[in-house]
């Protein structure tokens, strides 16, 4: 957690330009679906912008709501630090470059595609991207070691999904609002 002391500075740090390189960052390391583990790393660790408490809790709401979840974050975090134009200073670090570069590559793509090697070659990046983003899920995870209630709806979510195969806005739609009471009980008891 930011202490209120401590506010001031990371906002004079978090410019417009630094929401848009540090987004643009995140999505050219993380190019080709693997953003959770870049965005949390140059948010968290090297900007430290916010607390990975803080982190999970943006991506949560960012998750829960409608849209693709990292346009979503790219527009939380903006907002936050630098209000309207803060989203989209973000939202276009994250879009507008890896946009163009792919649009590019997937010109290409169809040069190549029917090439073994080619295909080879992105059955191995799709292997890394996934250990990525499970490295992420468990940094993030391991975050919320004191919080049993967050733990227990983390492995109800996993168990609906993977273990039961329940569709994810299923899953969402029963666990968010018990997530939610949860939350606003423990914040009350207080």
């Amino acid at each position: 957690m930011v202490l209120a002391a401590e506010q001031p500075d990371i906002d004079a740090r978090v410019t417009l330009s630094a929401l848009f390189a540090g987004f643009l960052k995140a999505a050219l390391c993380g190019f080709g679906g693997a953003l959770l583990p870049w965005a949390r790393r140059v948010i968290v660790e090297e900007r430290r912008w916010m607390s990975e408490a803080e982190f999970a809790d943006t991506l949560s709401l960012c998750q829960f709501l409608p849209g693709v979840n990292f346009a979503n974050l790219a527009v939380c975090v903006g907002s936050k630090f630098r209000g309207p134009l803060g989203a989209v200073a973000a939202f276009l670090g994250l879009t507008l470059t890896p946009l163009t570069i792919a649009v590019v590559i997937g010109a290409g793509y169809l040069q190549v595609a029917h090439f073994a090697v080619v295909q080879r070659v992105l059955g191995g990046i799709s292997g890394a991207a996934a250990g990525l983003v499970i490295a992420a899920a468990f940094r993030m995870l391991t975050s919320q070691y004191r919080h049993p209630v967050a733990l227990l709806f983390a492995a109800l979510a996993f168990s609906g999904i993977v273990l039961t195969h329940l569709p994810l806005t299923l899953v969402v739609a029963g666990l968010a609002p018990l997530s939610i009471g949860a939350s606003w009980l423990r914040w009350r008891a207080r």
